[in-house]
């Protein structure tokens, strides 16, 4: 058990946690949530002993053995599995002992004894084991370290911290540097450990499929909920709700009693009662407002108008130099598709997306760009291309000198660059403040044809949640790779295998591709086989149903969408104008009072229209529900 009493934190002066009270138990599988900067990282560093209280007690169980993903990038000609297996230091140090004991029977006996009962003889197979799951191939294994791109060695980094027979799992966004194969991995790794897991994460779909509660943490509290993290959003839409409602009714008892004190306190027989409001007033706990608006405010931008169909592949092959990875490829891309790209890392969809982007020439056949196409092309290098020594608004101003600086502002401001932040030169932001810069230039061009490469590494779930939306009623063509699978769920109306060299559509769900992988595992499908090929024929009629009620849904909710933004702006407009109204003292001015009137009217009257729309839309979305 693990528990936190009166517990207060802080870093660099910055108050983190203030008196906070928690208890873990054994077992329990936990998502750490919250916004950037709220302290989950620094959570973790105080479990580790990195960092320590301010004040209050932490009490960890004795001999806890803690695993997490180190910092330091590994570096040397070590052979990869073997820095895997330094994940488990018994063991190692039981190896060590056994090296140096020969001369001793009694000795070797015990510690062969203890190296079975740990598991010496599998540690490398189950190293291996871990380094597959993670995407390294047999050949790699043996590969020295520093061989490993970056993001490689941070999936070294990753199975050397599974390696660890740990009682306690701190993973501080394990899924970053994934693709979609190895997050399913180690999504069923995780789910099989034993132990306490405590995992701070951006991706939704993952914390659904490990966690059995959720810890957020805000306005320097922690609070620990029941259930996954569609439970918790949930749970939490109605305590903001409660607590809006709650809100609202004391600011009303405030504005009464403040009344009352304002009118009668200078009143001798009256002045006693005011007091006693006075001191109700100063006993009154405050209930803050429910802040639920994201810090992200924006939406695709109408793309320019383009030829149909956009981008065309015929026969084509992608690759390096004479070095073909892709080949046979027959793709189509019109106007308004929407297509999310499947395939283990390596196998070829940054290829496909570069060879779509331009960036590579076809070794052979045929690409072929309709007249208009406009392309936005989101990869990780686009954030290296970024200029430090730049703020965002330069960064815009650069795209579009000819408009207005105020208007520029206001578009990042959609991205949260605001105030001096939209001045300050970039060089110190984040990865995840860069990585929205670098959408928040794409987005301003207006492409009829985004291709989108790992589009949320870096992002938040606010942001991905934003970008989510933006998404959905984006309406040019996506083509999108992710690991992301909430936003490949929600942004994707056809799915497209990359695999054993080849391009083809992939008959089903991402579920089903899940299935498809865990069966290629057991031999039971050829790398390249499309899914579609062993369902079952309900199973296609069903997914085809859930395309075609998709297809007539989105048109209504992007509808629905522009209904409601209407709806509030028409709300925004008529409120002072209805407080106005509301003033006696309005009436005496003869020259305002009828133009008003008029508004107000005419204000209501396009609401009633809005709001009868918008209930026969709902009421044809939940018929096709």
């Amino acid at each position: 058990m693990i528990t936190l009493r009166q517990l207060t934190l802080a870093r660099g002066g910055k108050p983190l946690l203030e008196g906070v009270d928690l208890t873990l138990h054994a077992g329990q599988k936990i998502g750490v949530v919250g916004p950037n900067g709220c302290g989950k990282s620094s959570l973790f560093a105080l479990l580790l002993g990195d960092l320590h209280q301010e004040a209050g007690d932490l009490e960890l169980p004795g001999q806890l053995i803690v695993a997490h993903v180190a910092q330091d990038v590994p570096a040397g000609e070590q052979a990869a599995i073997e820095y895997v297996m330094d994940g488990d230091a018994p063991l190692r140090a039981l190896e060590q002992e056994l090296a140096h004991a020969h001369d001793d029977g009694e000795r070797l006996a015990a510690l062969y004894e203890a190296f079975e009962h740990a598991g010496g003889y599998a540690a490398r197979s189950r190293a291996a084991s871990l380094m597959h799951g993670l995407g390294f191939g047999a050949a790699e294994l043996a590969q020295a370290v520093d061989a490993f791109s970056g993001g490689w060695r941070m999936r070294l980094k990753l199975a050397r911290a599974l390696m660890c027979r740990s009682d306690l799992l701190l993973l501080d966004e394990p899924t970053n540097h994934l693709d979609l194969d190895a997050v399913i991995w180690l999504e069923q790794w995780l789910r099989d450990y034993p132990g306490t897991l405590l995992a701070i994460s951006h991706d939704r779909d993952f914390l659904d499929g490990i966690v059995g509660h959720i810890l957020a943490i805000e306005q320097c509290r922690l609070k620990l909920y029941t259930g996954n993290y569609s439970a918790f959003e949930e749970q939490r839409a109605m305590q903001l709700a409660q607590q809006q409602v709650a809100y609202q009714k004391q600011q009303r008892e405030i504005a009464h009693l403040h009344s009352y004190v304002e009118r009668f306190r200078a009143k001798a027989t009256k002045a006693r009662q005011a007091q006693s409001r006075l001191k109700a007033l100063a006993r009154m706990e405050l209930i803050s407002p429910a802040h639920v608006d994201t810090p992200f405010d924006f939406r695709m931008r109408e793309p320019l108008a383009g030829p149909d169909p956009l981008l065309t592949l015929e026969d084509a092959a992608a690759g390096y130099d004479t070095r073909s990875v892709l080949a046979d490829i027959k793709l189509n891309i019109g106007a308004g598709a929407r297509i999310g790209l499947l395939g283990r890392n390596g196998a070829g969809k940054s290829t496909l997306i570069k060879l779509l982007a331009g960036h590579l020439a076809p070794l052979q056949g045929e690409r072929h760009e309709g007249k208009g196409l406009a392309i936005g092309y989101f990869a990780q290098h686009q954030i290296e291309v970024l200029r430090p020594d730049e703020s965002p608004l330069r960064h815009l101003v650069r795209l579009d000198p000819r408009t207005r600086e105020q208007e520029l502002r206001d578009f990042l401001g959609g991205f949260d660059f605001r105030g001096d932040m939209a001045l300050t030169p970039i060089a110190p932001f984040s990865g995840g403040e860069k990585a929205r810069l670098a959408l928040a230039l794409l987005v301003w061009q207006r492409p009829n044809l985004l291709l989108l490469d790992e589009p949320t590494n870096h992002l938040d779930l606010e942001m991905r949640h934003a970008l989510t939306l933006a998404l959905q009623e984006y309406e040019g063509a996506i083509v999108l790779v992710s690991h992301d699978r909430h936003l490949l769920r929600t942004t994707a109306d056809s799915l497209w295998l990359v695999a054993g060299g080849a391009v083809q559509p992939f008959d089903g769900d991402l579920d089903d591709y899940r299935d498809w992988l865990r069966q290629r595992e057991t031999g039971a499908g050829a790398a390249g086989e499309p899914a579609g090929t062993t369902r079952k024929q309900q199973k296609r009629e069903e997914a085809e149903v859930r395309n075609q009620r998709y297809a007539q849904k989105r048109p209504l909710a992007q509808r629905l969408a522009k209904l409601e933004r209407r709806m509030a702006e028409l709300e925004r407009e008529r409120a002072p104008l209805g407080q106005w109204l509301a003033d006696p003292e309005s009436y005496a001015d003869k020259e305002k009072l009828q133009p008003a009137l008029l508004r107000e009217a005419a204000l209501r009257l396009e609401l009633e229209r809005a709001e009868e729309e918008w209930l026969a839309l709902q009421a044809e979305l939940e018929q096709l529900d």
